[in-house]
Order: structure tokens, then C-alpha cells, then sequence
């Protein structure tokens, strides 16, 4: 019997404020996973803002919401015109996370699936970490079970970091239940922040900032005795977690340098959490646009460190990918988070899906 491929386009925005990546795959939602084309839709400043003045729940979100979604829409809509894709079975909708919150059982990921489906014609699934808060899970992070999928021909145990507004990591061990994730730290979201607080820029493109800077040992030093990183996984942190250090009195390039320094600090200090060693890190997200943490985290971890693309896969692409992998297992009632991965008591499925008819 024909194994059914959905054909299935996921977005992901996740915790940074960059802007919307949209994919497309074939796939069963288990060990079949054919990757096409996929776009980074960029917010306009006007949504940028909005967004951030709603982080921690703060405010009416209705009319960011709306145009967030429609956002959403043009992004499938762009992808399916510019590539001549035909009819699309499904939608993976993971929205944009504006408060996580699980220690209260609390997480919100903003974006309306129903309407999507209305306005596209085309069946969403969306709330993908509700059921998994609600369970007692840490809800994050939730991109392991397709890094899993990617890597079964590559040498083993792997970490994957992800890293986003909020970096993470997927080890994955020699067989095929042996994965562990968890959130690492901050990612780019205070080291985008420190630079739109100082330039109005988004990022520090290129890390070039960071490199003109000299970092404060003695700020990371202290950075990293926050209790965060002496708790055991899973373990996951809202976007503004540690909002609250910020490198005041430096220069611009030593703030730069010192947040990025940071970062790569507390992806360091993940793998005594390891079963055992990696054999080397694969990176992913927009961090590893930054030649400066890539150095970072080469010097830190003492081990070999390549963005996701060494093993073919597509960095920019990655987690819009996972939500598409994700909106088909959600279909199948498959499990999309573990006890590993979130501290969920079972294997658990999640998402809802939301008819376009």
C-alpha cells in the first residue's frame, strides 16, 4: 500500500520579531519528509511594533491578531503564486508566541487558525502547544520530533540549537527514543533589542557590532548564576525572561558583544545535562547568520559547529518545515511532544484542526 503524502505549507514566527517563514513539504508525518520551496516574508515596521507592544499579554491584541494573520495569509499565498505549487492539502499555523507562561499552565501563541482556513480555503491546524501546557508540560520545545525524523542517517549523539528570539537544543542519542530538548537561555531577542533600543535597527546584521565590541566577563559571569541554568530539563522561558539584563553603561559594541557573549554562555553550559557528548552541534535559526556567535559557541562548547546547511538541510526554512511535519501528525493523533522534550507525563499529540469549509 502507497504511503499518503499531505502536501503541506507551515509558518512559523515563533518568539522573534523578524518576521514570517512559510514551507512547503510532502510528507506522511513520520519517516517521509520531502522538503520544497519555502519564503521568509519580512513584518513591516508597523507590525513589528505592534507585536512588541503586546508581548507579555500586554493590551487589546484583537487588531494585532488580525493582522497578523492576514500577514499569515499573504505569506501562503506568496509561496503558492511564486512557485506554482497547485492545491494544498493543509496549513501548519504555530502563530506568534506573545507569553509562555507554563509554570501557570499558560501559553499563547497569537493568531487566528479559524479565520486563515476561512480566508485561504484551506484546512489549519494551530494551537499546537496548548495540550501539551495543559498537561503539565513546559509546551517548548516542540521542533524535536522533526529534527529526529532529519537525522537518522547522521552520526550520533547530535545536538541541534535552534536559535531564535530564545535558543534551544534537540540531543539526540544513538536510538531512536533517545531525545532530550530544552530552552538554553536567550537567544537573539536581547541582542536584537539592545540594538533597536540604540540604532533602530532590527539586528546586528552580521554580528558586525558585536565584533567591533569587547565583552564584560564579569556581566556574563553574573548572567549566568540566574537559577535558570542550574535547573534540570526540560526546562523552557518566555521570549523576555531575562529582559532584565541589559548591559547598561556599555558602549553600543560592548553591549552587543556582551548579550551575544551571553547567549553562547548559556548554550555552553547545556551539555552536562547530555546522556553523553556530542559529536558536534548543528545550528539553526537566525542566530547562525551571526559569525560572531558561531565563534562564540565554537570556543565555548570545544566542539565542531556548522549551521544546519553542512548536512543539506535549510536553516531559514527549518521550523516552518517542523510546524508543517507537525499539522500532519496532529491529523493522525501521532505525538508531538515527550516526556524528554517537554516534561509531558506520556507522549502526547496536540494541535487543533480548523476546517476551511
Amino acid at each position: 500500500m502507497t504511503t499518503k503524502l499531505h502536501r503541506v505549507i507551515g509558518l512559523m514566527s515563533g518568539t522573534s520579531l523578524d518576521g514570517i517563514d512559510a514551507a512547503f513539504v510532502e510528507t506522511d508525518g513520520e519517516t517521509i519528509v520531502q522538503s520544497g520551496p519555502f519564503l521568509t516574508l519580512p513584518y513591516d515596521r508597523a507590525l513589528r511594533d505592534a507585536l512588541r507592544a503586546v508581548l507579555g499579554g500586554k493590551g487589546p491584541t484583537d487588531a494585532v491578531e488580525r493582522q497578523l494573520t492576514e500577514a499569515h495569509e499573504a505569506a501562503v499565498r506568496r509561496l503558492i503564486e511564486r512557485h506554482d505549487l497547485g492545491a494544498i492539502d493543509l496549513v501548519g499555523f504555530h502563530g506568534h508566541t506573545i507569553l509562555h507562561e507554563p509554570q501557570q499552565r499558560r501559553t499563547w501563541q497569537l493568531g487566528d487558525s479559524a479565520s486563515l482556513a476561512k480566508q485561504l480555503g484551506i484546512d489549519v491546524v494551530g494551537d499546537f502547544r496548548v495540550a501539551d501546557v495543559a498537561a503539565g508540560g513546559e509546551g517548548a520545545p516542540f521542533v524535536p520530533a522533526y529534527h529526529a525524523a532529519l537525522a537518522t542517517t547522521l552520526e550520533r549523539p547530535l545536538a541541534i540549537l535552534n536559535v531564535g528570539g530564545v535558543a534551544n537544543v534537540t540531543w539526540i542519542g544513538a536510538t531512536e527514543d533517545a531525545v532530550l530538548a530544552f530552552d538554553t537561555g536567550p537567544g537573539n531577542a536581547p541582542i536584537d533589542d539592545w540594538v533597536l533600543t540604540h540604532t533602530g535597527e532590527a539586528v546586528d546584521y552580521e554580528g558586525a557590532l558585536a565584533a567591533a565590541g569587547r565583552v564584560d566577563e564579569g556581566l556574563v559571569t553574573h548572567f549566568m548564576a540566574h537559577p535558570y541554568f542550574a535547573r534540570r530539563s526540560p526546562k523552557s522561558l518566555d521570549r523576555d525572561e531575562f529582559a532584565g539584563f541589559r548591559p547598561e553603561g556599555l558602549s553600543l559594541e560592548d553591549g552587543a558583544a556582551t548579550l551575544t557573549a551571553m547567549t553562547a554562555a548559556s548554550v555552553a553550559a547545556a551539555p552536562p545535562q547530555f546522556p553523553a557528548p556530542a559529536r558536534r552541534w548543528l545550528v539553526t535559526g537566525g542566530g547562525r547568520h551571526n559569525p560572531v556567535l558561531m565563534q562564540m559557541l565554537a570556543a565555548r562548547l570545544g566542539a565542531p559547529v556548522a549551521p544546519v546547511e553542512a548536512v543539506g538541510w535549510e536553516g531559514d526554512a527549518l521550523e516552518a518545515q517542523a510546524f508543517a511535519y507537525l499539522a500532519v501528525r496532529s491529523l493522525k493523533g501521532l505525538p508531538l511532544s515527550f516526556p524528554g522534550t517537554t516534561g509531558v507525563p506520556q507522549p502526547m499529540t496536540g494541535g487543533k484542526l480548523y476546517k476551511a469549509t
